[in-house]
């Protein structure tokens, strides 16, 4: 059998439901590992691309309260990682060597959810804090730019490096669900201001196209995981307030992700876990 890159997701799923539900710790956790999985690999394939080898080793991150009942039951990552080796080989994935998947804690993971991170990434969602790698410039040579964030609050991009997401180390903090403690960073290159995603959950859009990394020019619309915010340069228009770094929530409606229908499973599938 094989899949394409966009049934990753579903095919998880549907294995975790037939073969490992009942190692689970509660009723909508195949739902978001599936998710977690599937979004990984799809960053990590969109900056390699599909016929490079990319890392191997995925650490699934929970909170520290909840990773004893997964220790608990050893069956649980066996089985994780079986179903993981299966589904990326139906989908052509190549790997350095056979991908791996292990636990660990996180306390900055809420309890009732899971992460997923990829060692070796060049740019890579840190545990505790933003990626701050890029080279620094003077803030004297920058063009003037800002962004609009919700279509309410303005921030002007007077440093090499911007950081976005919910934590409140980021130079912009985002306090909705839907973006990723580290979500995305903004560097001032060349003269040119570009966007970084940092293995958010969500993903990071331009004008509509995911991407891994994009040359930002004025107008440009910016989306973290469906929040809307506006690149422009020069004067911003008037009448938005002015951010210090921290914005309010936005509206939550529409941030829900449909649950994916599952499939039947082959019985070849079965007798291969």
């Amino acid at each position: 059998m094989s899949i394409s890159l966009s049934d990753i997701e579903q095919r998880i799923e549907s294995l975790i439901e037939v073969h490992l539900v009942k190692f689970l710790p509660g009723a909508s956790w195949q739902d978001k590992i599936a998710h977690r999985l599937a979004d990984a690999l799809k960053s990590n394939l969109a900056t390699s691309g599909l016929d490079a080898p990319m890392p191997h080793k995925f650490i699934l991150l929970v909170h520290p309260s909840v990773l004893a009942t997964w220790k608990s039951e050893p069956r649980l990552m066996e089985g994780l990682t079986k179903i993981f080796r299966l589904v990326t080989s139906e989908a052509g994935v190549q790997f350095e060597t056979a991908p791996s998947l292990t636990l660990s804690g996180d306390e900055s993971i809420a309890p009732d959810d899971i992460e997923v991170r990829v060692a070796g990434q060049e740019i890579a969602e840190t545990q505790n804090t933003p990626v701050q790698d890029a080279p620094a410039e003077d803030a004297s040579t920058f063009k003037t730019a800002f962004l609009i964030v919700g279509g309410t609050k303005v921030f002007t991009l007077d440093q090499a490096v911007i950081n976005i997401g919910r934590r409140l180390d980021n130079q912009v903090i985002i306090d909705d669900p839907r973006v990723s403690r580290y979500h995305a960073q903004i560097r001032y290159v060349r003269g040119k201001f570009v966007i970084f995603d940092l293995n958010s959950t969500g993903g990071t859009y331009v004008n509509g196209q995911r991407s891994s990394q994009s040359v930002l020019y004025p107008g440009d619309v910016i989306s973290l995981a469906g929040l809307p915010i506006i690149f422009g340069q020069d004067s911003p228009p008037q009448g938005l307030e002015r951010s210090t770094g921290d914005t309010a929530p936005l509206s939550r409606e529409g941030s829900e992700r449909s649950t994916a229908t599952l499939k039947t499973i082959p019985l070849s599938d079965k007798e291969n876990l």
